[in-house]
């Protein structure tokens, strides 16, 4: 077998790698070694700005099966026949922690999918929650500032997490999944997918109908209580990459199977909840779930940097058939995600082999940028229209035209007859058994009673009393019993 020769960026061999050269044998070090200037600068230029949120992920490759035919309902070429596989990268994550966080923490996850079609690449990008802490674009930044850092304290504050879901009532029904049995899953494997949103399908007749995708884990959903987390992360503070990067190995391969719930567009202005209020679900019995087909992982990445941590999804990245809704959060991802991308990676991000479309062709007239590969011949032009063979539009739109109508300025969501921020949540502890309603009481009095100001506490009870008699009171017993011992 032939010896690799190691070499410098240039491609020159190196002659010696472990011997810095210098003026004699004990005299201070040469500017003119070159290998040393270079690796040196290199290394200090190794990291990346990593994700604001998202930070911590995991990642791997599969595909997607149609397995029932939805053609009825989107035009979507990926989806049109029974039995088509689309290769796809599905990257995991928790929100609040930075790069070096542990993984099992009571935090939602990001589900984001990426599906190389050969109409170009289709971004859904959701969480493991059905659910959003607040509905508005507006209040994110606050959002996260409130779950990150402090910046005084330097760790997460119980004061500052509580109190922005005390001035913010929408958060109850997230915050009443977060605390309870699912707030922690045991696994990346153990847990569902959510698109979240509400996005829009177009079938072949124009016909335009709302979607919501829910990814039912064939593993069985399973989660962590809090002793048991908190004993995991002191064990292996990579507890999820761990577990999927072994299981996939060992050949283990987890599935999802996709479920969606389909509102024909006609019957969103009248239905009962804002369908487009990410705070809220569609109740199954109003929706049923259809199933559309099935998602496995086969494959690792080779390189977590290259592929996990390079990978960039965009909500905006529909293909003919999928398009957007009037969800405000949905809306305001549609420039953020993207955004984000553009600042840790630059705008020729798209280009990097993890973003890179695999089977459809590039071709515009965006040139140049930091780290440009991709230029066309030498005779191709930067503009249009021309007079040459360049690439011309298409007529056809994606998705249907969403209505716009009324003054502009800023406004509160048309009310529905249901839209209040406690109901949902207090049907979902309805549900719960006495056990889930026990564990939920004490995660949440957990953090709360951990919170200084009174007028906090107070509000956030206020909360769960509005949500259910019940579900206040435990709550607010278990919450006075901490603050007294």
């Amino acid at each position: 077998m032939t010896q690799r020769v190691l070499t410098t960026e240039s491609g020159a061999p190196v002659a010696d790698n472990q011997n810095s050269a210098t003026a004699g044998a004990g005299g201070p070090i040469l500017l003119q070694d070159g290998h040393l200037l270079e690796k040196l600068a290199r290394f200090n230029r190794e990291r990346i700005p990593e994700r604001v949120v998202h930070a911590r992920g995991s990642g791997a490759y599969g595909y997607f099966e149609v397995t029932d035919d939805v053609t009825a309902f989107t035009r979507a070429d990926f989806l049109s026949e029974v039995g088509r596989r689309t290769e796809t990268f599905l990257r995991f994550s928790t929100v609040a922690d930075s790069l070096g966080g542990a993984d099992a923490v009571r935090d939602p996850r990001g589900f984001a999918l990426k599906f190389y079609t050969d109409e170009g690449n289709y971004d859904l990008v959701g969480n493991n929650t059905p659910v959003f802490f607040i509905r508005d674009p507006i209040k994110f930044p606050d959002f996260i500032h409130s779950q990150k850092r402090d910046p005084f304290t330097g760790r997460q504050e119980p004061d500052n997490i509580w109190d922005f879901w005390a001035n913010s009532p929408e958060a109850t029904h997230q915050v009443t999944w977060l605390m309870g049995d699912r707030g922690i899953p045991a696994s990346y494997r153990h847990m569902n997918g959510y698109g979240s949103h509400t996005y829009q399908w177009t079938n072949a007749e124009g016909d335009a109908y709302f979607v919501k995708y829910h990814f039912k884990t064939n593993q069985g959903v399973r989660s962590l209580s809090a002793d048991q987390a908190a004993e995991l992360v002191g064990k292996d503070g990579s507890s999820h990459q761990t577990d999927l990067l072994q299981a996939i190995e060992r050949g283990m391969n987890p599935s999802w199977t996709l479920y969606v719930q389909l509102m024909p567009a006609a019957e969103a202005a009248d239905y009962r909840f804002n369908p487009f209020d990410v705070t809220k679900v569609w109740p199954h019995a109003d929706y049923p779930l259809q199933r559309v087909g099935r998602l496995v992982l086969d494959r690792n990445p080779d390189n977590v940097f290259a592929e996990v941590e390079q990978a960039a999804f965009s909500p905006n990245n529909f293909v003919p058939g999928i398009g957007p809704s009037p969800d405000k959060m949905l809306q305001g991802r549609l420039f953020a995600y993207a955004d984000a991308q553009r600042y840790r990676l630059g705008i020729n991000h798209t280009q990097l082999p993890v973003n890179a479309p695999r089977t459809a062709t590039v071709d515009n007239y965006g040139r140049d940028g930091l780290h440009a590969t991709r230029y066309g011949s030498r005779h191709d032009k930067n503009y249009e229209p021309n007079s040459y063979a360049g690439p011309a539009q298409t007529d056809a739109a994606h998705s249907a035209p969403l209505p716009v109508q009324g003054w502009t300025g800023t406004h509160e969501a048309p009310a529905h007859t249901k839209d209040d921020d406690f109901f949902q949540a207090g049907e979902l502890y309805r549900l719960m058994s006495d056990d889930e309603k026990a564990r939920l009481i004490a995660n949440i009095a957990g953090g709360l009673s951990q919170v200084t100001r009174d007028d906090v506490i107070e509000k956030n009870l206020a909360h769960f009393h509005a949500a259910d008699a019940e579900y206040g009171k435990r709550v607010e017993e278990a919450v006075h019993a901490l603050r007294e011992d």
